[in-house]
């Protein structure tokens, strides 16, 4: 009888053993993240008018690889900042607003799952951004960015994305539910006019990360809930309300139900776990701009029947600059890469002589001073401010195109004339010289202000700060010490037409539109100008971008010659003259 009994247990394990295995099934998901596109669709440098590495149209290849593997369960996600950059989305942008939007065609040709908007697409203004918006095919995100009238989201706050699972008949359960959740830095309001985002706010990432993933769990019930964010990983500018620019890692770490962040802004490569504080982990990952990478993260779910019971989450950056070119991709849109490149090549003028922003790091360039006498001459101010936009661009001499005006200014920045005492303006440069130049106390020192860890850095290229917040300014004759200590390191010796400077006299001062409503901070802690009062100190700013006055100016004049000024210098010379080879060197090994 025993024996019996022994045997008949042994069945019923077994067979309960085979049903709970009939019941268990794991569904496979791979998921691809592009983030800061900036208008890189096509394997062409159309500034530089040459090949180029990685782009969407390499991308595509590698995606599409992918796809014959995974079918309908990869899903593919793009972080926003695709609206500017390379001449191509200018072109759609302004100079063919009319026709659908390039960046949402590329957009629905790929067949993205859900889109994020970014800082440098709200910069586009709302005409071109709500167009495009309309016709992004994908949920276009953004739970943060919220309407004022409302107080609604002004785009999706989350995306809703099923993917068919294979396995069991015998399961009720027969999707992989996933919430996708979008948001884009909050930090807007510091870069850019208010007539660029009129009837917006962007709220506080984590304080709306909560609310919208309690929502989301309660209401959806997902799976799996992903963060689309285009806001960097920590750091960044820290508004007065406390409100940050990039916030990924407090949002991972104190809102609990993430799975996976995809994020970008940063322009860096991200590939950490993370864990909230309930001690689940959370995989934050960010490709970097351009497309020169992909980020991927490769998901095994397992399910107990129609129980979630395990989730293994892997994170890789996936380097895509030599893949093979989608070839369709290209034929598709050839009508329009034939006429950007006519865009783009045709003549405006002629350079009589070169013009590169290396120079500007270390004193009077060519290239620098060149916008300068450009901003001055046309809106008659005082004094100009600018900055380097480009970290290393160079136009030689000889016929000037369209495309060299991208790298003349690279941004889609207003021209604006603020009203600045002489005190606010030193104290402007002091702040810039301050992020600018080290203080050197023995003559072996470097001479400008470097950081080992941001050589991999696409935005600050081995600075410690970001180069198109080195303001340097015309109108002023001044010198800088790099001896003294900061802020006490700017002299302004006199006007450069030869009349006495006053700290307390006002000037006209002639600047973009980033730095005048705040960007860089120069203006706000530099020139002690509060935040609140700087739309009442303009006197004028333009109706089209600086970009579009500057080629007017060079065609109107025909022939120009770029020349450094005798305005402003690094003392004292005997250490700044050395230090400055040894730094070139360093940056551009030459």
């Amino acid at each position: 009888m025993r024996r019996l009994l022994t045997k008949t247990c042994v069945v019923l394990m077994w067979l309960a053993a085979t049903t709970a295995m009939a019941q268990t099934r794991t569904v496979s998901l791979k998921v691809i993240e592009t983030s800061d596109v900036h208008g890189h669709f096509f394997p062409y440098d159309f500034i530089e008018r040459r090949e180029l590495k990685g782009t969407l149209a390499r991308a595509s290849t590698y995606i599409d690889r992918q796809r014959k593997e995974y079918g309908d369960r990869l899903l593919l996600l793009d972080n926003g900042d695709i609206l500017q950059g390379q001449p191509c989305v200018y072109w759609s942008n302004y100079v063919m607003p009319e026709d659908e939007n390039l960046a949402a065609r590329v957009i629905n040709y790929m067949g993205y799952d859900a889109e994020t908007v970014g800082n440098h697409d709200i910069e586009t203004g709302h005409k071109v951004y709500d167009k495009w918006i309309r016709e992004v095919r994908c949920p276009v995100l953004g739970a943060n960015i919220v309407d004022t009238a409302s107080q609604l989201p002004y785009v999706h706050p989350y995306a809703i994305l099923e993917r068919e699972m294979a396995g069991s008949s015998d399961c009720k359960k027969k999707t992989v539910k996933i919430a996708v959740l979008g948001m884009v830095t909050p930090a807007i309001p510091v870069w850019l006019n208010e007539t660029l985002w009129q009837g917006l706010e962007f709220h506080d990432m984590v304080k709306c990360a909560k609310r919208w993933v309690k929502y989301i769990q309660q209401v959806e019930k997902p799976d799996l809930i992903f963060g689309l964010f285009h806001s960097g990983l920590n750091g960044g500018i820290v508004m007065e309300n406390g409100i940050e620019e990039d916030a990924t890692e407090r949002v991972a770490k104190e809102v609990e139900g993430f799975d996976v962040i995809f994020f970008g802004h940063d322009h860096q490569v991200h590939n950490i776990t993370l864990k909230n504080t309930s001690g689940s982990e959370v995989l934050c990952i960010d490709p970097s701009c351009y497309v020169r990478n992909v980020a991927e993260a490769n998901i095994t779910l397992t399910y107990n029947g129609d129980k979630l019971v395990g989730k293994d989450i892997k994170g890789s950056i996936v380097d895509v600059r030599n893949e093979e070119v989608d070839q369709p991709m290209m034929a598709h849109f050839q009508k329009d890469i034939d006429q950007i490149k006519e865009y783009v090549g045709r003549k405006i003028g002629t350079f009589a002589t070169a013009a590169s922003t290396r120079d500007s790091y270390f004193g009077n360039s060519a290239f620098t001073d060149f916008i300068h006498q450009l901003q001055l001459q046309i809106t008659k101010a005082d004094i100009s401010l600018n900055a380097p936009l480009s970290f290393d661009s160079r136009i030689n001499a000889g016929p000037v195109t369209v495309a060299d005006m991208f790298k003349l200014y690279r941004f889609e920045n207003k021209l604006v004339v603020m009203r600045m005492t002489g005190r606010e303006v030193r104290g402007h440069l002091e702040m810039s010289y301050d992020k600018w130049v080290n203080t050197m106390t023995k003559p072996g020192d470097h001479l400008l202000l470097l950081s080992v860890d941001s050589r991999s850095d696409q935005q600050r290229m081995g600075f410690k700060n970001y180069t198109f917040n080195f303001d340097s300014a015309s109108g002023i004759d001044y010198e800088v010490d790099v001896t003294k200590p900061d802020g006490e390191k700017v002299h302004i010796l006199r006007m450069s037409n030869g009349e006495p400077f006053s700290e307390e006299k006002e000037y006209k001062v002639v600047m973009n539109s980033y730095r005048a409503n705040g960007g860089g901070d120069l203006l706000i802690h530099g020139a002690g100008i509060h935040k609140d009062q700087l739309g009442s100190r303009i006197v004028y700013e333009s109706e089209l971008d600086l970009r579009h006055y500057l080629m007017e100016e060079i065609e109107r004049m025909g022939t120009v010659t770029p020349r450094a000024g005798k305005n402003w210098k690094l003392v004292p010379e005997k250490w700044t003259r050395p230090a400055a080879k040894r730094d070139r060197k360093l940056l551009f090994k030459d």
